[in-house]
C-alpha cells in the first residue's frame, strides 16, 4: 500500500529542545526579539525544514513562551522536572512520539544561523537510511541538529541530569555532516550581539 503524505510526516517527526532555564542568557533565550517574532518562532521555522511534525518541548518559561510565539507547533509538551536537565527533555518528549516514528530529529532552541542546505541535507539522510542516526559535526564529535533512529530510544530513556545523546551516538557511529552555523550557539548576551546581525544578513 503506498504510504500517504500524513503517514512520511508522522514517520519523521521534530523535536525543539527549549525548556532550559536560559541562566547564562539571565533571560529567557526563546523569547529574544527576532525580526518580527522571537527566536523560538526561528527554530520552529527551522524544523519545518526537516519536514516532520514538530513538537516543542518547553520547561522554565511555559506558558508564556507559547503565549508568545507567532508559529504554531505542532504540538507543545511542558516537561515538569525540566531542572533535571537536558536529558529530561529527551526523554518527556520521545515518550510522546507516535507508534509510526521511524525516528526523531532533534534541533535546539540556539542554534540560530544552521543554514537551510544543512537541514534539508540531515532531513534526506534520514528518510534515505532511517534506522541510522545522523547529526551534526562538531570538530570530529556528534551534535545537534541530529536524528535518533527508534532502536536507539531505549538508551537515551536512560540518561540522567543535565546530558544529551552526543555519547549514544558516538557510541552507535552516527553519521556526521557538516553544518555551517552549528557551532554557534546562544548562551551568553555577548553571543546573541554576535549572531543577531548575521541572522539579519540571512535570507
Amino acid at each position: 500500500m503506498e504510504k500517504t503524505s500524513k503517514d512520511r510526516h508522522e514517520a519523521f517527526p521534530v523535536l525543539v529542545l527549549a525548556a532550559g532555564a536560559s541562566r547564562r542568557m539571565g533571560r529567557a533565550k526563546a523569547l529574544l526579539p527576532l525580526n518580527s517574532g522571537i527566536l523560538l518562532d526561528h527554530a520552529i521555522g527551522q524544523a519545518r525544514q526537516l519536514g516532520g511534525a514538530v513538537t516543542v518541548v518547553t520547561g522554565r518559561w511555559y506558558p508564556l513562551v507559547r503565549f508568545r510565539c507567532r508559529r504554531q507547533p505542532s504540538a507543545w509538551i511542558y516537561v515538569r522536572n525540566w531542572h533535571s536537565g537536558l536529558s529530561a527533555s529527551l526523554k518527556t518528549g520521545l515518550g510522546r512520539m507516535g507508534p509510526r516514528a521511524k525516528g526523531v530529529f532533534v534541533i535546539l532552541l540556539d542554534q540560530p544561523l544552521i543554514e537551510s542546505e544543512a537541514l534539508a541535507a540531515l532531513a534526506q539522510a534520514a528518510r534515505h537510511s532511517p534506522s541510522q542516526p545522523f547529526a551534526a559535526d562538531m570538530h570530529g564529535n556528534p551534535g545537534a541538529p541530529a536524528y535518533l533512529p527508534r532502536r536507539l530510544w531505549s538508551q537515551v530513556m536512560t540518561l540522567e541530569g543535565d546530558k544529551g545523546a552526543a555519547g549514544i551516538l558516538a557510541r552507535n557511529r552516527a553519521t556526521r555532516i557538516a553544518m555551517a552555523g552549528a557551532d554557534s550557539d546562544v548562551d551568553t548576551p555577548a553571543d546573541w550581539r554576535r549572531i543577531r546581525p548575521q541572522l539579519s544578513e540571512q535570507p
